[in-house]
């Protein structure tokens, strides 16, 4: 079976490693190179290393205009497969692929539609999240499901190390899906419930500034959520300081420190870290960084900025 696929992150590497394994890739689909750094030179995708390094025909359409149709077309690809490709697609595209359309969604849908699922799991203090194998829909994450897999989380997850989970789960469902649908034997698909779904947004820069009056099991699930983009962070001193490793301190602080505002480092614990008041509870942060230096342990921290205790962040 001919198969057209389509990703753009990290996160669809393995897709793409494990379905040209087994099938014939026609090409790849993947976003235009994006200027990164501070010399802003231009950045290939993750898709699009891995798939010249399997010496894959690629396509980086800036528009999927009538040409790039008629490029498609002469493919004679059986299936589209796409894993975060990052753009929606017209029914004129759609229908090109006598097969269908795939698509691979890391999460349990319909919860937590969107862009940024995985993200949005961490944040919604979810127990447990997965991988959707759906029918392509013209509405966003809304079609019916092929398969499913569930994966339990134990709270200390980050968005990186969640993100490399499913991906490898992720890439083992689609490689079954896709094996029943080149076999003639696919998935009975199943409508989503649309009275579950909730919806996710793209992150952006300023999600990841904390708010100090919110509960601590608020901000902690930021930090993990936050991690590797865009960074939990506050102000130092009129700093960014980044906020990268925490948990939510178990033990009550003495009665003097009730009432501080939120914020307030209120002490250094030698087994938790650096204690932060919060709105309801306090943050214990484990590792930290100034913007533009190194990241550090609470500890070597502190002894290059004793001034932080007793000081409010973010103010």
């Amino acid at each position: 079976m001919r198969i057209l696929f389509a990703g753009t992150p990290a996160l669809a590497v393995p897709c793409l490693e494990r379905i040209a394994r087994a099938h014939d890739v026609a090409g790849v689909l993947t976003g235009r190179d994006r200027p990164a750094g501070r010399g802003r030179a231009p950045v290939s995708s993750p898709v699009k290393v891995k798939a010249l390094s399997l010496g894959l025909r690629l396509f980086q359409p800036e528009r999927l205009d009538t040409v790039f149709l008629d490029e498609v077309r002469a493919l004679s690809a059986d299936l589209l497969v796409v894993a975060a490709y990052g753009r929606i697609f017209r029914q004129l595209f759609l229908d090109i692929f006598p097969m269908g359309c795939i698509n691979v969604h890391p999460s349990l849908l319909p919860r937590h539609r969107g862009p940024s699922p995985i993200s949005a799991a961490l944040l919604g203090g979810d127990h447990e999240t997965g991988v959707t194998i759906q029918r392509i829909a013209l509405k966003f994450d809304t079609g019916d499901i092929l398969a499913q897999m569930r994966h339990l989380l134990n709270g200390e997850e980050t968005t990186a190390t969640l993100t490399d989970t499913l991906a490898g789960k992720g890439a083992e469902l689609l490689a079954s899906v896709v094996q029943g649908i080149a076999a003639g034997r696919p998935t009975v698909p199943i409508a989503q419930r649309e009275e579950e779904a909730s919806y996710c947004h793209p992150l952006r820069k300023e999600d990841g500034v904390v708010r100090w009056e919110e509960p601590a099991e608020i901000v902690e699930r930021k930090v993990r959520a936050f991690d590797p983009w865009p960074r939990a962070s506050t102000i130092h001193s009129g700093e960014t300081l980044l906020l990268l490793k925490s948990h939510v301190y178990p033990d009550t602080l003495p009665a003097e420190s009730a009432g501080t505002a939120p914020g307030t480092v209120l002490a250094a614990d030698t087994k938790h870290g650096l204690l932060v008041g919060t709105g309801r509870g306090v943050l214990a942060v484990e590792r930290l960084q100034l913007q533009f230096k190194k990241p550090l342990d609470w500890r070597p921290f502190l002894n290059g900025h004793p001034e932080i205790v007793g000081t409010r962040l973010g103010a």
